[in-house]
């Protein structure tokens, strides 16, 4: 039967699982590991000579707004002009040139960022990679190519109907691919399939060398590349540090031969998604055995190997205002043996226990690309433009009754009313866990959840009002810990996709464990070490910037 709540009540606030940091970085090459001034030879097979040239838009530019005006409606830059790039040539003509003038550079893909790293008032000059969005097989890399300013919409339509490959990327169609790989982007597939830099084969970046010229670096993950060390730092450290991604190389470590359908993973031929839900708002109590059961299930299900790995189930705590159903998604392929009981199991544990009745709300199957269309609102619609405050955590372990309690007592806050304020809980761990912390940039490898709180408004005089709300319920949630998810057992820091400039604020983080400690661990000391020698002069920075060593 079809959904008899409506898709935004079921999904609202879904778009930001996954969602990506559009701080400009993404892809590939051919055959140098370096080289200076020009893209490396011999050009990737199948791939054109770009016919597009360039453009510089200046104020006075139509373009201009569009161009400057980021999806974060709290953050407009004002650059002196925005240099449009179709190539990597022109990345580094478009860097030489802001080098050269002294002026302060930002690179935007085109898609996200829920801070304003690409558009502060100090960035002069915006280099802009949407026109790079090409997505195509390397037969000399034996891997994809994927280009910065690709959508993930793009993606997912070209490997699938030209290849029957997926990557294990984010719902919201319209994330950049630039942030999203790099920053450690995952998805739905997560829980089967590992995350997106456990996929990545190389990087094209153009990079500043201490002399302040742009050089094209080819970095792969392979032992003997002497590159390897800024190809690491791709996988998960996030957009904005080392210099300007122009390709991506997709292979999943592993697979062999030349057939480019047997490289990547096969998405599921079809998602069943089954949607329950409940009256909202309720007491909390309820909420409490919900929001526990729904957890202790993820901590129970999430280690490598357990049959529940092609199960996802995402938990939508959302305030009053938002919605008047609490409403619990279950995504499952139909054709996997056993699936039916996998769903049964699922609800007999989280679902049935619970005195107050949940209603079924919606049972349906889709083709793989329908099903992305249907679960991956696009974030536009009602949300383009609006101002946004997000903050995210990875969890090991169920919250408390007290951590729920505080969750409550947000959501149920009238003094605050919007058509979007959520606590997103999403699925995570399985397959994700069986990498080592050290083996990618992304150091988080025993989770088992990937909560997202946010919350979007569209009246700028009441910034402070929602940035209040977001902050109050965040640092009541870990008051433990002071204020912030730290490495405690329960949580294990935050994701740098998810970026949240209050981790630097001593007023908003109390706990004694720096920002950088919370995103990265163990692995910020050799992220700094190849920040010193791949970006010298620290051309690439913003608020949440990887640091050269002191």
């Amino acid at each position: 039967m079809r959904n008899k709540l409506s898709r935004r009540q079921i999904l609202t606030g879904s778009a930001a699982l996954g969602g990506a940091v559009a701080a400009g970085l993404p892809a590939t090459a051919s055959a140098a590991a370096l080289v200076t001034g020009t893209r490396a030879e011999p050009k990737p097979a199948g791939k054109p000579l770009p016919v597009f040239k360039g453009a510089t838009v200046k104020p006075s530019d139509p373009r201009y707004p569009d161009l400057v005006d980021g999806w974060n409606g709290r953050f407009a830059g004002t650059p002196d002009y925005v240099r449009v790039v179709g190539s990597t040539e022109q990345v580094e003509r478009a860097l030489a040139d802001a080098l050269h003038a002294g002026k302060r550079i930002a690179t935007r893909s085109g898609g996200h960022c829920f801070e304003n790293f690409w558009n502060s008032s100090d960035i002069k000059v915006e280099i802009d990679m949407s026109a790079m969005n090409s997505i195509y097989f390397d037969p000399a890399f034996r891997a994809f190519v994927v280009e910065p300013g690709a959508r993930l919409r793009d993606v997912n339509n070209s490997l699938f109907i030209d290849y029957g490959v997926s990557l294990p990327a984010g719902i919201c169609l319209d994330v950049g691919v630039g942030g999203h790989f790099c920053g450690g982007g995952y998805g739905i597939l997560a829980r089967i399939n590992g995350i997106v830099p456990d996929h990545m084969y190389g990087v094209e970046v153009v990079t500043v060398d201490k002399t302040g010229t742009p050089r094209t670096v080819i970095a792969t993950r392979e032992g003997n590349d002497p590159n390897q060390d800024l190809f690491w730092a791709h996988t998960g450290g996030g957009g904005g540090n080392f210099g300007i991604v122009t390709r991506y190389l997709m292979r999943t470590p592993g697979a062999t031969g030349n057939d480019p359908s047997l490289l990547l993973p096969k998405p599921p031929a079809k998602q069943r998604v089954i949607t329950y839900a409940w009256p909202w708002p309720m007491p909390l109590s309820t909420f409490t055995a919900i929001v526990e059961g729904y957890l202790q299930w993820h901590q129970d299900n999430s280690q490598p190997g357990s049959r529940f790995a092609g199960l996802f189930a995402q938990l939508s705590c959302l305030h009053v205002s938002s919605s008047p159903v609490l409403p619990l998604t279950i995504v499952v392929d139909p054709t996997a043996p056993g699936s039916d009981q996998l769903v049964d199991d699922f609800v007999s544990a989280v679902i049935k226990p619970i005195t107050l009745a949940a209603t079924p709300a919606g049972d349906t199957s889709y083709p793989w690309l329908q099903f992305t269309e249907f679960y991956g609102p696009t974030d536009s619609g009602n949300f383009v433009g609006w101002r946004n405050k997000s903050k995210g955590s990875y969890m090991r372990e169920s919250y408390t009754a007290t951590q729920i309690a505080a969750m409550y007592r947000s959501l149920t806050d009238t003094s605050i009313s919007t058509p979007r304020a959520a606590v997103l809980f999403g699925g995570y761990g399985c397959q994700v866990n069986t990498v080592a912390p050290d083996a990618t940039a992304v150091a988080q490898r025993d989770s088992m959840n990937k909560p997202i709180y946010t919350v979007y408004w569209d009246d700028p005089s009441q910034d402070d009002l929602f940035i209040g709300w977001i902050r109050n319920l965040y640092q009541q949630v870990h008051s433990d810990t002071g204020g912030v998810p730290t490495l405690n057992g329960i949580s294990d820091g935050s994701y740098i996709n998810y970026p949240d400039i209050d981790m630097t604020d001593p007023v908003w983080n109390t706990s004694g464990v720096p920002w950088y400690t919370l995103y990265y661990k163990d692995n910020y000391p050799r992220l700094q070490e190849v920040k010193a020698k791949w970006d010298p002069l620290n051309v690439f920075h913003h608020a949440l910037s990887v640091q050269p060593p002191a």
